[in-house]
């Protein structure tokens, strides 16, 4: 990498920063993409509900992003880790993991989440697969499948809410006592939505493929797919470390375009919506780009 500043740097390099990355490069801005090369859904065999791709591998998804991409020749792209970044009076510095310090006036965040994966066996090998987060990216697949949710109260019954369309053989597995209101009980018992409190103590499967469930009192269940409501924290600590605020859910604080709580920083994709798909990343990715770019124009204009 011979450059060394830069107009742009976006740390993370998947849907949203490729996005964010390509507003700026039509619009010719100096750009470093720095990317680890480790993308949440990089376990998940198909992406779903973006028009046009539906279907295709998410790697396949990136790698026709970056070919496309990188034909504007003020975008740059580097994998690499960035480990700590620094406000100066011009904008920001970043340090990597390969010892490199870039600087650049305006930063976009593209890093993502990191999910917390229970210790249970066999969990993690299913995620992504048929441990499955969104009824929108992966339902379809699902339909009129014996499916589970792995999950309690609030979020428990929103999800049963928008999978009972999918199918009518589900179960919700709270794993410790359900923390449900009545008013939602009755309602879970007229859709026939089975309650099962017993902890789950594993998941066999075949190749990442969901066959049953073990519960701690030995017995066993079987299920086509699991939707699990998981905490998660931030994917890099890099926005908390120059000030920027967190929501109390803990995703990045940023207005309607795209801006943190700090001056010259945007947040785009998984780490700052609720709304978790490509197209979504994609989307906000596009607004980051162009706010930035507005940003830099009536800065220097």
């Amino acid at each position: 990498m011979r450059t060394k500043n830069f107009e742009v740097i976006i740390i993370g390099g998947s849907y949203a920063g490729l996005s964010a990355a390509m507003a700026l490069g039509r619009s010719l801005r100096k750009v470093l993409i720095i990317d680890s090369g480790l993308p949440c859904n990089r376990q998940t065999p198909q992406s779903h509900n973006f028009i046009t791709q539906d279907g295709v591998p998410p790697h396949q998804i990136t790698a026709i992003a970056k070919e496309q991409l990188l034909q504007y020749k003020t975008v740059d792209f580097v994998n690499d880790l960035a480990l700590s970044a620094e406000k100066n009076k011009n904008g920001f510095s970043i340090t990597t993991q390969s010892g490199n310090v870039v600087t650049a006036q305006k930063l976009i965040i593209a890093t993502g989440i990191k999910d917390l994966i229970p210790k249970i066996k066999g969990f993690e090998a299913c995620w992504g697969i048929s441990m499955i987060h969104c009824p929108y990216c992966h339902g379809y697949e699902f339909r009129n499948k014996k499916t589970a949710i792995m999950a309690n109260g609030e979020r428990a019954f929103h999800l049963a809410s928008l999978v009972n369309n999918l199918t009518d053989d589900i179960s919700i597995l709270t794993t410790a006592k359900a923390d449900f209101t009545s008013e939602q009980l009755v309602k879970l018992k007229s859709h026939r939505i089975a309650v099962i409190e017993t902890e789950v103590a594993g998941i066999e499967h075949q190749d990442g493929h969901l066959q049953k469930v073990l519960f701690s009192n030995g017995k066993k269940l079987a299920f086509d797919a699991i939707y699990a409501g998981l905490p998660f924290s931030q994917n890099s600590d890099i926005p908390v470390s120059l000030g920027c605020e967190l929501t109390e859910q803990g995703y990045i604080k940023v207005n309607e375009f795209q801006q943190t709580t700090i001056a010259g920083i945007y947040a785009c994709g998984d780490n700052s919506t609720r709304m978790r798909s490509v197209a979504a990343a994609v989307a906000s990715g596009n607004l980051a780009g162009a706010m930035v770019n507005a940003e830099l124009t009536k800065e220097h204009f």
